[in-house]
């Protein structure tokens, strides 16, 4: 936000230096992040005279040339080659003379040099209005008044030249009272009065009106919880023109164009007490009423910027007496009933809207406007009167209008300020020191929160409303030390602290030792948004107020944000990738469902390309092996199964005491070719809760290194097609032996010399006891068993 250094000493009297009071504004929270200066008219006019052209004709050799001798006083005629359209004989304009420092649009200048222009000589330059910096209008030179500029006289005579400063002040969302001049002066005013500096703060309260004549205008809120107070005054015999230079000078210097006297009296009123107002042409209000309410989802509106838009029936609208609507309330005006050239009545609203309903509004149909910017973080609803008597004041003095009738209002129920018990003792401990009581006074006077009554150990507050923020009373012990200055607070020479060994049940414990493991490995961790756009509704959780249709939804998978991340290298040259992340997903079923997983991707080679290895493109059996190492520090009973999920081609689930641990697999080429990839993918997601859920302590066992070696033996078993590997594994776990240790998968063999509808497995096992070596019976007891197993479950044979 611009804040006007001008502007700002209407407001406070204060012998400080611009610098003084920049460094002073960041102290206090309303940090500056530049000074720029500023100067009505851009350029300097120095050099620049009045003259008369005294002749005009065509170049010889350039047909949109012409040639003019052109006096600038004291009996000097100069040569000029212009190639303006409407430069003509008799006319006076403004000349900028050889020497003189011209400006560009973009800050750059050059100087004006006698010269030859297609043969001709030209000692000077007639000038545009735009090369002056006084409009933007490059249609032709400029041309005087010869009854108001003498020629031969210093063109800058003619103007009141103004220099600001203007401050780029870094607002947070919180910081309602400070988002005008008059907010951020009553705060720098707290902050000199309670460190001794010289300051004087001009308090701005509602003018005594003039009226004249009577009205019959009606109004009518319907809803005073969407508009919980609403003035309006109408205002005759105005004319609506451009607006005096000193209004214009403090509208540019904060960076807005002005438009006419009435638009640019409620911008000032606006960036000066932080209260917006919207004028309505008043003969244009049928029914002479204004109706402040809701319309029909689906009601069509027609905005100033000739936007036709559809209302859902949940916004503030401005009505006339025929509910026709008029203005989207805090947001934007209408079409319709703007205020134009033509006008001379109007109607000047001045409102306390629902701040969320003008949020709500505003987001819906994407207009941010600087009304809408005030009205949803919450307006004084005290300013309300106050600013509109300003507006009225100015429209009389600067536009000849009058004020007919009272001014109607609908107020029911009164905002009340915030009441909050402030304890001594409680200071004492969130600021680490003792401020005298009295200081501390001090400073909630400045602040113009009342003490209502002094209690032992403290105070009884009351807040003013316009504080927004300050409802309770680590807020206020908040403001006090914003005031009382953080530099003041010395920090303690000794900081002492108990340091907090994780819990066994911490499952961030869990997930920084899997993500450990992973960039061992190799990983990179990435960091992506949990808002995102869904193509199936079904499931997903869906914003009520979304930043925009890209980002209305929660995602539900992690997967799209990794496939981003992926396509976003590949196209950098750097296809070979290894991507982690944690995050949560979220899912509507028959309630609301958050949970967080670890999502696992990769794609491209698994090891860097060399003599060695030249093609070791990562695969399916790669990820699960990584997925693998991070299951097994649980120590649980892994269970595989094949899974039908649409992300996938080929995908695996992995499951634990019948809660599921991860899913794995290759990603779906339709999948790719939404986000453009050519290459294969893989990728796993963890359920990091189930995982934490089933862990168990001790799922590190330090043992001896067995004295007796390891026995093991092969089986080649024929079995039916649809037998998989995991049903074997399942059946061989069944086994009782204490012996059996590890069962493998080594050979799959289908094809020649198979029976149709058969393949072989190969499989290894390996037995030990670490008692004794293994006597040639007890190997054959647990392998006869497991034969008979395969055989009666599976039907399987031996090869």
């Amino acid at each position: 936000m611009k804040i006007s250094n001008n502007w700002l000493k209407d407001y406070i009297k204060t012998e400080l230096s611009s610098e003084k009071i920049s460094a002073y504004l960041t102290d206090i929270g309303l940090e500056v992040e530049g000074v720029d200066q500023f100067e009505s008219v851009k350029g300097s006019l120095g050099g620049i005279v009045v003259g008369k052209i005294l002749t005009c004709e065509k170049h010889p050799n350039a047909d949109k040339l012409s040639k003019t001798t052109v006096d600038v006083g004291a009996g000097k005629v100069l040569e000029i080659v212009c190639g303006a359209p409407n430069v003509a004989a008799g006319q006076t304009v403004p000349v900028a003379l050889v020497g003189t420092k011209m400006y560009a649009k973009d800050g750059t200048s050059f100087d004006i040099k006698k010269a030859k222009i297609r043969g001709e000589v030209s000692e000077g330059m007639i000038c545009a209005e735009d090369e002056l910096g006084l409009s933007n209008d490059h249609s032709g030179i400029m041309v005087l008044d010869p009854e108001k500029f003498e020629i031969g006289k210093n063109f800058a005579d003619y103007f009141e030249l103004t220099n600001d400063e203007v401050y780029e002040i870094g607002l947070t969302p919180n910081r309602t009272d400070a988002m005008s001049h008059y907010g951020v002066a009553r705060d720098l005013h707290a902050f000199l009065v309670s460190n001794n500096l010289k300051s004087e703060f001009t308090k701005i309260e509602s003018k005594i009106l003039n009226i004249e004549g009577s009205h019959d205008f009606k109004l009518e809120v319907e809803n005073s919880e969407l508009t919980p107070r609403y003035l309006g005054a109408i205002i005759e015999n105005v004319q609506v023109k451009p607006s005096p230079d000193w209004l214009k000078a403090r509208l540019k210097a904060i960076g807005l164009s002005p438009i006419n006297n009435v638009v640019d009296i409620t911008n000032y009123i606006l960036h000066g007490l932080g209260q917006p107002l919207h004028a309505f042409d008043a003969d244009k209000i049928l029914g002479k009423k204004v109706k402040v309410g809701t319309v029909k989802e689906g009601t069509k509106f027609k905005t100033l910027d000739g936007v036709e838009r559809t209302m859902n029936g949940s916004e503030i609208i401005i009505k006339d007496g025929q509910d026709n609507p008029m203005c989207i309330g805090g947001v934007f005006g209408g079409l319709e009933s703007g205020v134009s050239s033509e006008t001379k009545t109007i109607f000047l609203e001045s409102a306390y809207f629902n701040p969320v309903a003008i949020r709500k509004a505003s987001k819906y149909h994407g207009l941010n406007t600087d009304a809408s910017f005030r009205f949803e973080r919450g307006v004084d609803p005290n300013n309300a009167r106050t600013a509109l008597t300003h507006a009225i004041t100015f429209l009389q003095e600067l536009a000849g209008g009058k004020l007919v009738g009272e001014i109607l209002e609908s107020y029911p129920e009164k905002i009340k300020d915030h009441y909050v018990v402030l304890r001594y003792s409680k200071i004492d401990q969130i600021i680490g020191t003792k401020i005298h009581r009295e200081k501390i006074k001090e400073i909630l006077k400045s602040l113009e929160i009342t003490i209502l009554n002094e209690i032992q150990n403290g105070l009884e507050l009351s807040v003013p409303v316009y504080r927004a923020d300050v409802t309770r009373e680590i807020d206020v012990i908040e403001e006090i030390l914003r005031i009382y200055g953080y530099n003041k607070i010395e920090a303690p020479k000794k900081i002492s602290f108990t340091p907090v060994k994780l819990d066994f049940e911490d499952q961030d414990a869990l997930e920084n030792a899997w993500a450990r493991t992973l960039q061992a490995n190799g990983f990179h961790e990435v960091m992506n948004n949990s808002l995102t756009s869904v193509k199936d509704e079904t499931d997903a959780v869906k914003l009520l107020n979304p930043l925009s249709n890209d980002l209305a939804f929660m995602r539900n998978s992690l997967l799209e944000g990794l496939l981003e991340n992926a396509i976003f290298n590949i196209n950098r040259k750097s296809p070979d990738l290894k991507f982690f992340e944690l995050g949560k997903v979220y899912h509507k079923k028959t309630k609301y469902q958050e949970r967080k997983q670890m999502a696992i991707l990769t794609t491209g080679r698994e090891l860097p390309e060399n003599w060695l290895q030249p093609k070791s493109a990562t695969d399916f059996y790669h990820l699960k092996a990584y997925v693998k190492i991070l299951l097994e520090k649980l120590n649980l009973d892994l269970h595989e199964s094949a899974l039908e999920d649409d992300r996938f081609s080929d995908a695996l689930e992995i499951a634990a005491e019948g809660k599921t641990l991860a899913r794995l697999g290759k990603v779906s080429p339709q999948l790719l070719k939404d986000f453009d990839i050519s290459q294969e993918v893989f990728y796993a997601e963890i359920e990091l809760e189930n995982c934490q859920a089933l862990r168990t302590k001790d799922n590190l066992k330090f043992v001896d290194i067995p004295k007796f070696n390891k026995i093991r033996r092969d089986l080649a078993l024929l079995v039916d097609k649809t037998i998989s590997y995991s049903e074997l594994y399942e059946v061989a776990k069944k086994n009782k032996s204490p012996f059996l240790k590890k069962i493998n998968l080594f050979d799959v063999y289908e094809g020649q010399n198979l029976p149709e509808g058969k393949k072989s497995y190969a499989l290894s096992f390996e037995l030990l006891n670490e008692e004794k070596t293994l006597e040639e019976k007890e190997i054959s007891e647990v392998m006869t068993s497991l034969i008979k197993s395969f055989e009666k479950e599976l039907k399987a044979e031996l090869r």
